[in-house]
């Protein structure tokens, strides 16, 4: 068949989870891939270097067709800006699919944001093209608890956009089973659904050459890594204040952070307001630097805030760190926290509590090596025989070929 892969985000965008490894997977089932996407800005908001602000262009990346749409870039708690983004996608994804649809069999949407899929809902219904919708994060429900000024207001709104876009869907992917659960309990008919769990990317798998501490900008006390987006969900001011707490108490230890995000800023002032002296903050580094700075820390740091519908959601690091074969540390509950402490590979505490994430710290800490050696080889064995590349992707052929069936209309 021939796919419109239509996503706001894409490589050289970090934290994508089904970038050129996906698109060239499909090809080799024999489907035609085409990527449609926005101007990469995630997540400074800021265009990244080699790109500049065009209504559309073409180019070959990582051996994909990638066609790129005009958007407003933003990634701020400006609900205006993020507003704007959103909005500017939908529009630049609309008119592109009216007109260039036709060219292709099926439309498989990445969400979020909302706003992609309702643009798919919209073209799709008008040039009779079906669609599949994966659901990475629960809209209205991610929205609402953003922190955003007005977003309470919109909830609404964006629950009668979810639905309508819901319907049109010929199928619909989450990544777990409580967020399909809670769909149905939405009035989503149960045969639309199908859970297929993220996957890592080949990275993850490959052991590179242990660099040198300090050359990464580590110390030689206890090292927990924590490499991912600065945000809001990830409420890492706990994190923090649990490695200030636990040094308190005489534990040699540190924290370090890397990566980018709205919090930044308020996380290193949160840091030195406290005198946190054991928490670092290592510049940004490309995706490719990340899997050799993760090999020199000693365990792994997971954290999402204590939010309702969070409680349904499985980061994206979950599978990569797994993959990594490293002992992690997770301040996080639901679906997540069950794997993780399945595998063996982690010390899992509530999220948001300072004192247990600081007793985990500790104990961790005093694990000797063999220990940690065993919890890291347990995580990748896990991550092998549940989470690997090929079990998802044969899912998710699966939801393609039912998809394939069903009629554009319903």
């Amino acid at each position: 068949m021939r796919i419109m892969y239509l996503t706001q985000w894409f490589d050289p965008e970090p934290g994508v989870i089904k970038g050129a490894d996906f698109v060239h997977r499909l090809e080799a089932e024999g489907h035609e891939v085409t990527v449609v996407t926005g101007i990469p800005n995630y997540p400074t908001g800021k265009i990244f270097p080699g790109y500049r602000f065009r209504l559309y262009q073409r180019e070959q990346l990582l051996g994909c067709d990638v066609r790129r749409l005009a958007l407003y870039p933003s990634h701020s708690r400006s609900s205006a800006g993020r507003a704007l983004n959103f909005l500017s996608f939908f529009l630049s994804a609309l008119l592109y699919g009216l007109f260039r649809v036709g060219r292709y069999d099926l439309v498989y949407v990445y969400h979020p944001p909302i706003t992609v899929g309702l643009a798919a809902a919209l073209f799709g219904w008008a040039r009779r093209r079906r669609f599949i919708l994966e659901i990475q994060d629960l809209w209205p429900d991610t929205v609402v608890s953003s922190g955003m000024n007005g977003t309470g207001r919109m909830g609404a709104l964006l629950t009668a956009l979810c639905n309508f876009t819901y319907r049109r869907a010929a199928m619909i992917i989450l990544q777990s089973h409580g967020m399909k659960r809670l769909l149905i309990e939405r009035g989503v008919p149960a045969e639309k659904l199908a859970t297929v769990r993220n996957w890592s990317d080949a990275a993850a798998l490959e052991t590179p050459p242990l660099p040198d501490r300090k050359a990464v900008g580590f110390s030689d006390r206890f090292t927990f890594l924590y490499a991912g987006n600065l945000g809001r969900a990830q409420e890492l001011d706990a994190v923090i204040r649990a490695a200030k707490l636990a040094a308190d108490r005489g534990a040699e230890l540190d924290l370090a952070l890397i990566g980018d995000g709205i919090d930044a800023d308020a996380l290193r002032a949160l840091a030195a307001e406290i005198g946190a002296d054991n928490v670092r903050f290592l510049p940004r580094v490309p995706k490719s630097e990340i899997r050799r700075i993760m090999a020199a820390a000693d365990a792994l740091v997971i954290h999402l805030a204590d939010e309702p519908h969070l409680a349904f959601t499985i980061p994206s690091k979950t599978q990569f760190y797994l993959a990594s074969g490293q002992p992690i540390l997770a301040g996080i509950s639901g679906e997540a926290a069950e794997i993780l402490i399945e595998s063996g590979a982690a010390l899992v505490t509530p999220p948001a509590d300072v004192q247990k994430l600081a007793e985990a710290m500790e104990r961790m800490a005093r694990w000797s090596a063999d220990e940690l050696r065993r919890a890291g080889e347990a995580g990748r064995a896990y991550y092998l025989r549940e989470l690997e590349f090929e079990h998802g992707m044969r899912a998710t052929l699966d939801v393609i070929e039912r998809a394939r069936v069903i009629p554009a209309l319903q």
